[in-house]
């Protein structure tokens, strides 16, 4: 029977019916499916992507795009079987398969959750604070400047690899559509029938606008040629590639961002203080055998170089050829299985004969003549590679174990005689995604963490208090950066708002305090205020406009507000209670607490009765800019900042809207003795 023909999906369409490249089955070698013979037009892509996916997202704004986000990654989590199914092909366990695909659905999650409690309603991001450029000073200045970030209206090209079919689409997608632009993806093919039956599921959905996500089965052709300034291209794969793809002269010349996140040899470094009979002697075991055996070792973040002891070498070598030897390799169907293929024949080959480079000269500790034999029907055709773990005994002296990575079950012992060794040998490496420090000394962590971050993008310190919630050293996080320095690419991805950001423009915008609160659709300080006979409490979401705002009535400070503030708070400090002491500080007198400002202001303009706002839940930038003395006057402008609609609804079903409240606290000289921002709940009228 012939395995199906591969789609891409460009200008809204399916495309491709004649039969190119068979793709077999990482298990048995049977043919999974076929590439397309047919050249998709990019032209027609990047022009369909411009000129309708753009307008299309910009339609929605973040909050919206945050809640399609949800929507879909429950959408895809309701069909997971489907790629499960499919998943099964690549060579990936379960357990693999599970880091792909669920763990893809929750960086969707993670983004629509990022997008709803981070980022406005509309299309523009305020970054914040409005700087006072004038002559005047803050107080009375009429020109400003701050920085706003807004959608780029290019197009976002996605060249993934073929480790992570499902993920590495969606954790570049996720950022991207919340930022408002389209994606071309293009998978690694020799894995691409996964990546296409995942975004079928997607369009299927329904959720997606028209021209959110194109899809490319096969090589990109003349697409980076048709690329704007407005655009990015991001990358994952081969430092090789990436060096080749960046210096397009397209790319450079039109100055389109690149980001790579390239290769590497990632290390975990025992530290001098851990010996066999501490549990972090067996942490650092275990995790090495992990990274080597999840997915087959293919991790971009996968442990290459285990830098350990030289006293503790022998120890570590046999606890780990112990464990590997444990490692049932096989068809994942199994349920004993516990290492699954690497995901072709060809990247088989490529491991081995990385496998032959680093093995010259050094010692092979464990591997295939170690009774390795895959379990299963017809897998003598398929790409199976026994976990190999090799020794090298002079790792100063050997560079080959530094620069050469065998892209599978594969890692090398090394031995340092001393702490600063150890780091000299992790910085060999030349930039890696990701490092670990196996310690017991959080002296040691001190000691060694700010010295290997300068070429890490991420690192974890493993003690056995970490241990039982620690994700792992080749596990990247949504809300924590991925992308490392140097050979590992030199770019960044993920990190929460951090990766939306890459897919927007920053710009400085200069003018009067109105014209910036137009602009950032944000109050700003100095900006013209709505003052009308209703207070500000009494309106609903929907009615609140930005820049509606109470002056209230004043209030003196006295003796007795201090006394009264002091023993319900119970806080007695000397600069309240004391005279003598008092006297003696900066402010030369006894002043009233920082709380109870806050508390006096509250009472000036809160309205007491029942109405729209529903509760205070946070208060933010809060700063005590002058104290307050016995005898000191106060009032409060409190002025509606920012309004988000999370599309939430209470208990009662009635919907609800998060207002900033901007509250500028005074003195009778009409100096600024307290600033802030107040958030609350605010109900709709229905």
């Amino acid at each position: 029977m012939n395995a199906p023909v591969l789609q891409s999906h460009i200008a809204g369409r399916w495309v491709g019916q004649q039969p190119a490249q068979v793709l077999h089955s990482a298990v048995n070698g049977r043919p999974v499916a076929q590439t397309h013979a047919e050249s998709p037009d990019f032209a027609e892509a990047a022009h369909f992507a411009r000129r309708r996916g753009v307008p299309a997202l910009l339609a929605l704004d973040f909050q919206e795009r945050a809640e399609r986000l949800k929507a879909l990654a429950k959408y895809l989590g309701e069909r997971k079987e489907q790629l499960y199914a499919v998943s099964a092909h690549t060579g990936a366990t379960r357990t693999d398969g599970w880091i792909d695909i669920e763990g893809g659905t929750g960086t969707l999650f993670a983004y629509s959750s990022v997008g709803s409690n981070e980022l406005p309603s509309g299309n523009v991001v305020h970054e914040g604070p409005a700087l006072p450029l004038g002559k005047k000073g803050a107080d009375v200045s009429r020109f400003a400047g701050t920085h706003i970030l807004v959608p780029r209206r290019g197009v976002a090209v996605h060249i993934n690899a073929f480790n992570f079919p499902v993920w590495g689409l969606l954790e570049k997608f996720a950022p991207t559509f919340l930022a408002g632009m389209p994606t071309i993806a293009k998978p690694a093919t020799a894995t691409s029938y996964l990546t296409e039956a995942c975004v079928r599921l997607m369009l299927e959905s329904g959720l997606l606008p028209e021209g959110a996500l194109q899809l490319v089965i096969g090589g990109t052709g003349d697409l980076l040629d048709r690329l704007e300034e407005s655009d990015v291209v991001t990358f994952t794969g081969s430092a090789d590639t990436a060096a080749r793809l960046r210096t397009n002269v397209n790319l450079v010349r039109r100055s389109i961002p690149f980001n790579a996140e390239a290769d590497s040899l990632n290390c975990a470094i025992l530290a001098p203080d851990v010996g066999p009979d501490d549990e972090e002697f067996d942490l650092f075991v275990k995790e090495v055998a992990r990274e080597m055996t999840v997915k087959a070792g293919q991790k971009c973040t996968a442990i290459r170089r285990a830098i350990v002891p030289r006293r503790q070498l022998d120890a570590v070598a046999g606890k780990l050829a112990e464990r590997l030897a444990k490692v049932v390799v096989g068809d994942p169907a199994l349920e004993a299985v516990r290492m699954g293929a690497l995901a072709s024949k060809a990247q088989q080959r490529d491991v081995a004969e990385r496998v032959a480079a680093l093995a010259a000269g050094n010692e092979i500790v464990f591997g295939e003549g170690h009774g390795f034999k895959p379990q299963g029907e017809g897998v003598a055709e398929g790409a199976f590679f026994a976990p190999t773990l090799l020794l090298c005994a002079k790792p100063l002296a050997n560079q080959v174990v530094h620069d050469v990575e065998a892209f599978g079950p594969v890692s090398t012992l090394m031995p340092y005689d001393d702490l600063d060794e150890a780091i000299a040998l992790a910085a060999r490496g030349r930039g890696s995604l990701v490092g670990t420090l196996v310690t017991k000394d959080p002296a040691r962590a001190a000691h060694v963490v700010p010295q290997v971050a300068a070429l890490h993008g991420r690192f974890l310190v493993l003690d056995r208090e970490a241990a039982a919630e620690s994700t792992g050293h080749g596990s990247p996080l949504p809300l924590l950066k991925h992308g490392g320095p140097g050979r590992a690419g030199g770019g960044e991805e993920l990190g929460g708002l951090r990766a939306v950001k890459h897919y927007l423009q920053r710009t400085a915008v200069q003018g009067s305090p109105t014209m910036l609160a137009a602009v950032t659709g944000e109050f700003v300080r100095g900006a013209k205020v709505i003052e009308t006979e209703v207070h500000p409490f009494r309106r609903h979401f929907e009615d609140l406009r930005i820049g509606e705002s109470l002056l209230t009535h004043r209030r003196t400070v006295t003796e007795a507000d201090i006394v009264a503030f002091g023993g319900i708070s119970g806080d007695y400090f000397y600069m309240h209670f004391d005279e003598v002491a008092a006297a003696k500080s900066p402010f030369g007198k006894r002043i009233a607490h920082g709380y109870f400002v806050l508390s006096a202001a509250a009472g000036l303009f809160v309205s007491p009765a029942e109405g729209p706002v529903l509760a205070n839940y946070g208060l933010d930038t809060l700063r005590f800019v002058k104290p307050l003395g016995i005898g000191d006057t106060i009032r409060a402008r409190l002025t509606a900042k920012r309004k988000i609609d999370r599309r939430k609804k209470g208990p009662d079903g009635v919907g609800q809207g998060v207002v900033a409240w901007d509250v500028e606290v005074t003195n009778q000289a009409g100096e600024v003795v307290a600033s802030y921002d107040i958030l609350t709940l605010v109900a709709k009228r229905s």
